[in-house]
């Protein structure tokens, strides 16, 4: 129901008769059953934005696994894909192996310093725009607004009778949402195997069960979450909410309901002008109220239910602007600019609000009155956040540009630890591991440094014992050699000598080191 209230000969604004579900002034109990929202589609730049960050994220989500790289012959060519079955992570041009894991927890580490820069500057920004649940609620909204109306024509259906047009666009909807769900634990499961084998795979239930059971719990949450829980999410089951406070200060942009402007409240304005009263900005239209999707009013101050999407503030610019007055009546501020200018519209907290105090004598803004400036972000605790973001940043680059490609590792075999030949020589048994971790097959030469006198010989390569022998190994895999390494009895210097095992591929220079122990008995004298 809507309520038209005339505020001049020119102008009417539309009063929805809205009220905050998730009042700050009146809790509802923990186990209270939910009360439906049914937020108005709201125009503006925030919503938007808000558009343009649902379109990219969800086209990341859903269009990835598609996306081709070519990595030769040896290597898959998804762009992007968790290789479970072979332990890689593919992404582009980057291959991580399970030791180098690190990269990811490098990259986990940015994203929650990230997230506190990002919050202590605009706050919850990430829950307002590009959170996983904001964005499917959206989506969500989307599918609900296109098949039963707006606002007023969702809340008519919901509150009357099952008819047919009603079940009809419940099915609809509902069926749109369920398609949406199993759309979003499809893809997931694509990032895990080629896409397009695997996507012939579930269509022919050759799949393994996993590939189902996945697809079945995503589907379950998605729909749960965005389409019934919705508002619910935020509010009961994520932590952010309650940690985000700590992230804040007097310097971090919020959404703020300017009291010292709006205050008091009028509906009529021009009769209480002309009576003399007082009167702010606010026409108490219910506008915020109503664009709200976690149905909250942002006029009762600061709650942790809000999630900074700023639809208020499109809603409220929208009546300013019919009203041909100044936007920024809900806008981004930081709590110091409130404060001060709270202070100007309160006689420096004297006396009650009087937003005349807030104009000139021609009756705009005052020049007095604090606004926001870019460089306000720039403050000690941002730029520690972001020094500590870029030094993990660059902590990974110089990680990810110095890796080597080639790696080898040692052990000795300790059963027996040395064998004394019929001539009197000793001979020590290692098991060589050559890690080629690059997508292509590589000749690498293994080369005993050290240990006077002394040859090995490799199990599998019919050479001569040598100090140097070259052995293919094939890409992106680990190789595995038996060596023999023999000392004459006359080069044994002591019970333990160390030496050292070095391979080296010619064609890229790429080299790498081991250094190992040779057993043998006590000193000979």
């Amino acid at each position: 129901m809507t309520v038209i209230s005339k505020l001049d000969r020119e102008t009417e604004i539309e009063r929805l008769e809205a009220s905050p579900v998730n009042s700050a002034k009146v809790r509802q109990p923990l186990y209270a059953p939910r009360k439906k929202i049914f937020p108005k589609r709201a125009t503006g730049a925030f919503r938007r934005f808000k558009w343009i960050v649902m379109l990219i994220t969800l086209g990341i989500y859903y269009l990835t696994p598609w996306l081709r790289w070519d990595r030769g012959p040896f290597a898959p060519d998804q762009a992007v894909l968790i290789d479970m079955a072979n332990r890689r992570f593919y992404f582009f041009f980057i291959e991580i192996w399970p030791q180098e894991f690190f990269i990811v927890a490098g990259l986990l580490v940015m994203a929650g310093v990230g997230l506190f820069l990002i919050t202590s500057a605009v706050g919850r920004a990430w829950c307002g725009y590009t959170c996983p649940q904001t964005v499917w609620v959206d989506l969500f909204l989307v599918v609900e607004r296109a098949i039963e109306g707006d606002r007023n024509a969702r809340m008519k259906l919901d509150a009357g009778p099952w008819t047919v047009d009603k079940v009809i666009k419940r099915v609809a909807k509902h069926s749109v949402w369920l398609a949406i769900a199993v759309a979003t634990g499809g893809a997931w499961i694509f990032y895990f195997a080629d896409a397009p084998t695997l996507f012939v795979d579930v269509f022919t239930g050759q799949a393994a069960p996993i590939a189902y059971i996945t697809v079945a719990v995503l589907t379950a949450t998605t729909y749960t979450f965005g389409g019934l829980m919705r508002e619910q999410v935020c509010t009961y089951m994520c932590p952010w909410p309650r940690i985000q406070a700590a992230m804040l200060d007097e310097n971090s942009l919020t959404v703020t309901y300017n009291d010292w402007r709006g205050e008091p409240r009028s509906r009529h304005a021009k009769k209480a002008a002309a009576a003399g009263q007082s009167v702010g900005d606010c026409v108490d239209c219910n506008a915020c109220v109503a664009v709200c999707p976690m149905g909250i009013d942002i006029r009762d101050g600061q709650q942790l239910e809000c999630i900074t999407c700023a639809l208020c503030i499109d809603a409220c610019d929208g009546v300013m602007d019919k009203l041909g007055r100044e936007r920024g009546l809900i806008s981004y501020a930081t709590l110091a600019d409130y404060n001060a200018n709270m202070a100007v519209a309160t006689a420096g907290g004297t006396s009650a609000i009087d937003p005349t105090r807030v104009r000139d004598a021609g009756g705009k803004l005052s020049d007095r009155l604090a606004h926001f400036h870019i460089r306000k972000i720039f403050r000690p605790r941002t730029l520690v956040y972001f020094a500590a973001w870029s030094l993990v940043g660059v902590g990974l680059l110089y990680a990810l540009l110095t890796r080597d490609r080639l790696e080898v590792n040692v052990l000795h075999d300790r059963n027996p630890l040395f064998v004394t030949l019929s001539d009197g020589g000793i001979r020590n048994g290692y098991t060589v591991k050559l890690l080629n971790k690059i997508p292509e097959p590589r000749t690498i030469i293994v080369t005993l440094q050290g240990l006077k006198g002394a040859e090995m010989s490799v199990v599998g390569i019919d050479q001569p014992a040598d100090r140097s022998f070259a052995v293919k190994v094939e890409p992106d895999k680990l190789t595995t050699l038996k060596v023999y390494v023999r000392q004459p009895a006359e080069h044994i210097e002591g019970k333990v000598q160390s030496f050292r095992f070095v391979i080296e591929d010619k064609s890229s220079y790429e080299t790498d080191s081991y250094d190992a122990q040779f057993e043998g008995p006590e000193t000979r004298r």
